[in-house]
């Protein structure tokens, strides 16, 4: 088994002209929690979205787990283990806390979900559901409608729902915008915890988040690789330092 788990080679996408995404190699450790950040406008997103083939790439290959995935669709690449997350919380907001991660535990009973069965036929996962709220920290919200949940609990109740869906590897889209700090706090320890077994790749806007958090960092700008490493590394790195002035003045000072 590769030690290797997610790479890419000339990962390239252009939008009529624009190059968003240029010539990106990354290679994710297989077990690591691993950091894209960069910028606004670097190109994480597409990036990320060329990733879970959300995106067609214009030129360039991936493979996960040794295998090619760069001709898959989303649903393929998810049904291998390769499971994201979204920048905007994707929950249903009508439903409970419980009952959104009931839905997706449903994938593992076959194509369909259960919508119309009765209701004691699907308590049958309340156990496993109830597991994955307590990893969250959202057992206490169970029975909470989603859509009244503070922001940030949101994001912790669909990173719960994609748990569910037992991925190997987990890609995570700003899990931390827009939150307050006791939320981000809250997320990061969150993440760390959920990592244990697989691999994580977290794609932020801010380096001081992903500080304590990530094994490995790879900084984009103008969708290129501009640096990569732990972040001693690339916080001191001048090129890095550049990118981010203006946008992110203490970049070099560290902590959060």
């Amino acid at each position: 088994m590769s030690d290797t788990i997610l790479e890419t080679e000339g990962l390239t996408k252009e939008f009529r002209g624009f190059v968003a995404v240029s010539d990106v190699r990354l290679q994710v450790r297989r077990g690591s929690i691993h950091g894209l950040i960069g910028p606004n406008g670097a190109g994480k997103t597409t990036c990320f979205n060329l990733l879970t083939k959300f995106l067609p790439p214009t030129r360039g290959a991936i493979r996960y787990d040794g295998r090619d995935i760069t001709g898959m669709k989303p649903a393929e690449v998810a049904r291998l283990g390769l499971v994201r997350s979204f920048q905007i919380s994707a929950v249903f907001p009508h439903l409970t806390v419980l009952e959104n991660v009931r839905v997706a535990l449903q994938r593992h009973r076959g194509g369909s979900f259960d919508f119309w069965r009765a209701e004691s036929v699907l308590k049958s996962l309340d156990g496993r559901a109830m597991e994955l709220l307590e990893d969250v920290g959202l057992t206490g919200y169970a029975k909470v409608n989603a859509g009244e949940l503070p922001y940030g609990r949101k994001r912790a109740l669909e990173i719960a729902t994609t748990l569910a869906l037992d991925p190997v590897m987990l890609l995570l889209d700003e899990p931390t915008a827009g939150m307050t700090h006791e939320d981000v706090d809250r997320i990061i320890s969150l993440v760390k915890r959920v990592a244990q077994g697989r691999t994580v790749l977290l794609v932020e806007h801010n380096l001081k988040v992903v500080s304590g958090l990530c094994d490995t960092i790879t900084v984009l700008a103008r969708g290129a690789v501009l640096a990569e490493g732990d972040y001693a590394a690339v916080s001191a790195n001048p090129d890095v330092q550049a990118a981010y002035l203006g946008t992110d003045p203490g970049i070099a000072g560290g902590g959060h």
